[in-house]
């Protein structure tokens, strides 16, 4: 048995998320359809993060098992045939047998877009969230720089029972460019909406509507309804994964 990982980018505008869903338009289900056709078997694959709805990738990782040998360039050329434009894969490598896109990941790296400018713009209006008002956008940086460190980000999550929602994020900054806000984030792992209620309460402090309260506060408090916004999903990517 081999594993093989796939390097994947995906618009993903037109699906329901990353993982299966019965009734519904997936990442997982074209690409586990378009593998199955390719190479005559049922195949499931594992993934480095599961995206929401709405949500893009450029540097998604999945991995699947397979008895057999494969002509990769042969399947990276079949896939894209077959699932493009909305998803692509950029690459097709054989691991180690005990390689798996999710358990394997030490980091995963998201960007969040802000559309900063005073008209929206049809080009990016599906990438990046326009926003209609002025942001103090040295307050948000303010904010940024809180998120780092080990944190049980239970404010900030939906929170699943048995699960912890204790994260270590590495990176959290904010960056400005040509009228955009791009806010980048690094963390061993993510809970369920973490990053756009990151987000979310960034925009509120950049807008003034923050009541008052800290970033320290919020994540101390473990309470989800301290953090009022969620951000959009089509303004997220999942940019990079680590091994």
């Amino acid at each position: 048995m081999t594993v093989y990982r796939l390097d994947v980018a995906y618009d993903g505008s037109g699906f329901r998320g990353y993982a299966k869903q019965e009734g519904h338009r997936t990442v997982q289900s074209e690409l586990d359809g378009a593998i199955g056709t390719v190479l005559g078997a049922k195949i499931t694959t594992a993934v480095a993060g599961r995206t929401d709805a709405g949500v893009h990738a450029r540097g998604q990782v999945v991995s699947f098992e397979y008895q057999g040998d494969v002509d990769r360039r042969r399947l990276q050329r079949s896939l894209n045939g077959l699932v493009g434009p909305e998803i692509a894969v950029n690459a097709v490598v054989a691991e180690s047998d005990q390689f798996n896109a999710r358990f394997s990941a030490t980091w995963r790296r998201y960007r969040y877009l802000i559309d900063a400018r005073p008209t929206l713009d049809p080009l990016t209006r599906h990438i990046a969230w326009h926003v209609d008002r002025p942001l103090d956008i040295d307050a948000m940086r303010s904010v940024a720089e809180v998120y780092v460190g080990q944190h049980d980000f239970t404010s900030f999550c939906r929170t699943v029972e048995g699960k912890s929602n204790a994260r270590r994020v590495e990176e959290s900054v904010l960056e400005e460019q040509e009228g955009f806000v791009e806010y980048w984030i690094k963390a061993n792992a993510f809970c369920h909406q973490m990053v756009r209620s990151l987000v979310g309460f960034m925009y509120d402090v950049g807008r003034g509507y923050s009541d008052g309260q800290t970033a320290s506060q919020v994540i101390a408090a473990k309470d989800r309804s301290e953090v009022a916004s969620v951000a959009p999903p089509h303004g997220l990517t999942l940019w990079e994964v680590g091994y």
